[in-house]
């Protein structure tokens, strides 16, 4: 079953891209990766599943329910936004009760479990809060009624490594009970981490979506060498993709080619065995191989 399913949806803000003709599909106890640079997207889509925002045109469902009585989908979701923000002179134990109230619900034994392992005071004013703080706050009002389906917008910012990790802990063992996790993120490392499967979001529209094996199989690595002859390195390159030893018959396998001073870098899909015995017949002080970063990863499905 697709908890989450949208078909052609596009948003504009006045002349402003939004989303455009944006389909995608979660299924039932997924850890949904939504991978994109800020500004691409994601929190446009997230808004329109949960009613905040319409759609200029398609259409979408959560648990198989039209968008459009959000008030009975809501019910069934945490959602965490990209940035937290309560009224001013609360505590955390009253915004947790609130959110509580709103479900009609009890949470305080499951809120009181969340904020010990979060480290989170629930005496706290929120307007006294740090950033990590008010984030922490944020994912105990999504997690504390149990919900079926967790949206998250980029939830770890402001956190500190310790809680992250403690975060995502929290994450799995609700994936392993059943719940679906759509995961919203500019950070692949978490994405790769975590999710099983993941949609690449870029400009408003969905470049790539698959398992994670799939989507960071692409073998690409960033080369970069220190000091080296540019025009040797090029040649070098050059003659690598005319005799087709090592070329990827389906992408090129070297692009995004680029000097400065001191270095020649590019970006390299292949066997990296091969390359670095190519790369013994010329001279350099210094050599990087190193994974692309998400800008890169992003090249690779848009060539």
């Amino acid at each position: 079953m697709d908890i989450i399913k949208t078909d052609h949806l596009t948003k504009y803000y006045g002349k402003s891209r939004g989303i455009i003709d944006l389909s995608l599909a979660v299924r039932e106890g997924e850890f949904f990766g939504f991978i994109g640079p800020n500004g691409a997207g994601k929190s446009t889509t997230i808004r329109i599943l949960l009613g905040l925002i319409r759609s200029d045109s398609g259409s979408a469902s959560v648990f198989g329910t039209d968008i459009s009585d959000s008030r009975k989908i809501l019910e069934n979701i945490g959602y965490i936004p990209s940035e937290a923000m309560f009224y001013h002179g609360t505590t955390v134990a009253e915004i947790l009760n609130l959110s509580a109230r709103l479900r009609q619900k009890d949470c305080k034994p499951q809120a009181q479990a969340l904020c010990d392992r979060l480290q989170l005071d629930p005496r706290q004013r929120t307007d006294r809060l740090s950033l990590g703080n008010r984030k922490k706050v944020s994912i105990v009002c999504a997690l504390q009624h149990s919900p079926e389906l967790c949206i998250f917008d980029e939830p770890t910012s402001g956190l500190d490594p310790l809680i992250q990790k403690e975060f995502f802990e929290i994450l799995k063992e609700r994936n392993v009970q059943g719940t679906t996790i759509f995961l919203s993120s500019h950070i692949l490392s978490e994405v790769q981490k975590y999710c099983s499967r993941a949609a690449v979001i870029r400009e408003g529209q969905i470049a790539a979506c698959g398992d994670i094996t799939e989507l960071s199989g692409t073998n690409a690595r960033r080369v970069t060498l220190t000091d080296a002859d540019t025009m040797a390195v090029q040649l070098l390159l050059d003659e690598m993709t005319e005799t087709n030893k090592i070329l990827d018959t389906k992408h090129s396998n070297i692009r995004d080619f680029h000097t400065t001073d001191n270095s020649v870098s590019f970006l390299f899909q292949g066997n990296i065995k091969e390359l670095m015995d190519r790369l013994t017949q010329i001279s350099y002080t210094d050599i990087s191989v190193t994974e692309p970063d998400l800008s890169e990863i992003f090249m690779h499905f848009y060539e």
